[in-house]
Order: C-alpha cells, then sequence, then structure tokens
C-alpha cells in the first residue's frame, strides 16, 4: 500500500496544496517539478476516490428499500 492509499481525505488535500503552491511558486527544477506534478495527481485521485466512496455511502443511507429517497432535508448553498 503507498503511503497516498492510507492517507485520509484530509490529510491528501493538505499535501495536495502544498504540491501545488510549490509548483505555482516555480523555483523547483525540471526534474522535482515532474515529481510533485505525478504526486498531485496521484493525490488528486485518491481525493476523487475517497469523494466518491463518501458520496455513495450517503446515497445508501439516504435510499429507502426501493431506491427512492427517504427522509431527504434540502440543504440551502449545495
Amino acid at each position: 500500500m503507498s503511503d497516498i492509499e492510507a492517507m485520509s481525505f484530509e490529510a491528501a488535500m493538505a499535501e495536495l496544496e502544498k504540491v501545488v503552491s510549490q509548483l505555482e511558486r516555480g523555483d523547483v527544477g525540471l526534474e522535482e517539478s515532474i515529481r510533485f506534478y505525478e504526486r498531485g495527481a496521484a493525490l488528486k485521485a485518491h481525493c476523487e476516490a475517497k469523494l466518491k466512496s463518501a458520496e455513495e455511502k450517503v446515497a445508501k443511507i439516504t435510499l429507502g428499500e426501493g431506491g427512492a429517497a427517504e427522509g431527504l432535508v434540502p440543504v440551502d448553498g449545495l
């Protein structure tokens, strides 16, 4: 298991923000920039997978036996 796979969503997002910041500064060499970019892409994919999993869990919780929504309350701003 890679270190990214073991990260929580919050930890991965925090590291992704650091990677983006380092790349935006532009003060690293080409090879290091490529490594940062690759790590950032892996972190982004991990975060997306975590979000998708969370969405699926919420959908299971909120859908009834027949697949109809039960007890859903609209949330302002979402």
